[in-house]
């Protein structure tokens, strides 16, 4: 063998050697990473309940877009929302719960007793972790906690979107402006009444149209202008519900002579949300009080009829104490939840956050949202107009149930609106959070409220009703207060007054 084969041989076992090496090299550096967990590797599932508010179910088309941006895996169980209260105690019960749980206020409280028991995670010493999930706002993370310590996400939703929607042809008619203080709301629910503000010469307007809801319907938003509590306020040393205190009276006078005059729906105890605004939109009612956001639909369903309407929304009306304040929610509309019976580790805990940590990315809370632009929406001066509303929904908003924070934490698209009244709407609830009423007890315990707040309720719900019927006078109305108080609220203020006491 000559040298010229020495030196061939010698260099095709060298560079064979050298491929071995950098081949286990690899395998070593793969699985290194594979055993290090990191994203990239076989998509992570994750089981969760969703609530939904369509016909039906939506395909997969979105689910599977979210499911390859996030590396997930998700096995989504929907269910109707009439039902989800149902299915969510069952399966609670029987130990099934996935691995994420939305819940609402009223089911948050139920389960703090189970929180409390630990078969939740605590989240909040793992949030700073995440870039997007430390964006979250801590105020609203405060409304969240139980005992001091986070354990959920937050679907977040303006604080109040309460306010006037109005006929502002009728007021301009009748040489009126947006009320800026109750007795001009009061001057204006008259005028709509009795002045013939549609001018057909005929008795067929009213001012105020009300529902039975206390709460989202008129009630709860003027009690607001008179410095009614939210809920519960602090007075005597003591958090007491709203109803004991004086200006819940101010505004039962104020809402028994609106009816007594015939400037509010006569029938509005047994009135729908659907009824009230059919009210509204039909042309026999000029105000409406509620979630000023409502005037875009209100406005495409009336114009309809009435081509010659024109609406306007305003917020600031003060009451006779000279103030402007509006109620305020938490801040929130879910919260969501990770039971330890299916979140077995807190690797896997980990990752079920890194999940909702990449859903905050603007690009991929844009298609939970929105979906697919040029398809679902598209972009208009740097917000999302959506293109096919029946499109949207069926194949986009049932996962909305899914989002967390909100727009200016995620850095998603604000939705686009070309109806001016719409636009101002959106700057007033805006303004709104400048005036906010909060409700001391969000982040109190009370059990008695928890078992019975919501039969208790009823009782205060039928006074209020009565008195503005004038079927009951204050008298009446005290003997209900005190029925409230014996059947349990006496404990009910005992229990948040001492929770109170604790965290103050």
């Amino acid at each position: 063998m000559n040298i010229i084969q020495n030196k061939g041989i010698l260099l095709f076992f060298s560079t064979l050697t050298l491929l071995v090496v950098l081949a286990v090299s690899c395998s070593k550096n793969e699985s290194a990473t594979k055993s290090e967990g990191k994203e990239g590797d076989l998509p992570f599932e994750i089981s969760i309940m969703l609530n939904y508010h369509t016909p039906e179910i939506p395909n997969g088309r979105i689910k599977s877009l979210i499911e390859d941006a996030t590396n997930t895996s998700l096995n989504i169980h929907f269910i109707p929302d009439d039902n989800y209260i149902d299915r969510l105690n069952t399966a609670f019960a029987t130990g099934t719960l996935p691995m994420v749980v939305p819940m609402n206020f009223q089911m948050f409280n139920q389960f703090k007793d189970a929180i409390r028991d630990e078969q939740f995670w605590e989240i909040g010493p793992y949030l700073q972790e995440y870039e997007n999930l430390r964006k979250l706002k801590p105020e609203i993370l405060a409304n969240t906690k139980v005992d001091g310590k986070i354990y959920s996400l937050y679907q977040g939703r303006p604080l109040s979107r309460q306010g006037i929607i109005y006929r502002k042809d009728w007021a301009d008619y009748l040489g009126l402006s947006a009320p800026t203080t109750t007795d001009e709301f009061f001057e204006l629910a008259r005028a709509f009444t009795e002045d013939d503000p549609n001018r057909t010469g005929k008795n067929d307007t009213i001012g105020l149209t009300e529902r039975s809801d206390l709460v989202y319907g008129a009630f709860k938003t003027i009690a607001s202008w008179f410095g009614v509590p939210n809920d519960f306020g602090k007075q005597d040393g003591k958090i007491q519900p709203e109803f004991m205190f004086p200006q819940y009276m101010d505004t039962l006078v104020f809402m028994r002579n609106l009816y007594e005059n015939g400037y509010v729906n006569q029938n509005f105890p047994v009135t729908s949300k659907n009824d009230q605004q059919a009210l509204f939109k039909n042309g026999v009612a000029g105000i409406y009080v509620g979630s000023m956001a409502d005037v875009n639909n209100l406005y495409k369903e009336t114009v309809v009829k009435h081509p010659e309407v024109v609406f306007d929304v305003h917020n600031n009306v003060k009451g006779p104490h000279g103030e402007f304040g509006v109620w305020a929610i938490p801040g929130y509309s879910n919260v969501v939840l990770f039971p330890k019976s299916s979140v077995k580790t807190e690797a896997d805990l980990k990752q079920i956050l890194s999940f909702y940590d990449n859903l905050m990315k603007p690009e991929i809370s844009n298609l939970l949202l929105w979906g697919i632009e040029g398809e679902h929406y598209e972009v208009v001066n740097g917000m999302a107009k959506i293109i096919d509303s029946s499109l949207h929904d069926d194949e986009v908003r049932p996962y909305l149930a899914m989002e967390i924070g909100e727009s200016e934490t995620r850095g998603s698209y604000e939705r686009y609106f070309s109806y001016d009244v719409q636009v101002k709407a959106i700057d007033l609830i805006s303004n709104n959070e400048r005036y906010l009423i909060h409700n001391p007890a969000i982040a109190l315990d009370s059990d008695t409220f928890v078992l019975d707040g919501g039969s208790l309720y009823q009782i205060i719900e039928d006074a209020t009703i009565k008195y503005i019927l004038g079927q009951i006078d204050e008298e009446g109305f005290q003997v209900a207060v005190e029925l409230w108080l014996e059947n349990g609220g006496n404990q009910i203020i005992e229990e948040y007054t001492e929770s109170y006491n604790k965290q103050n």
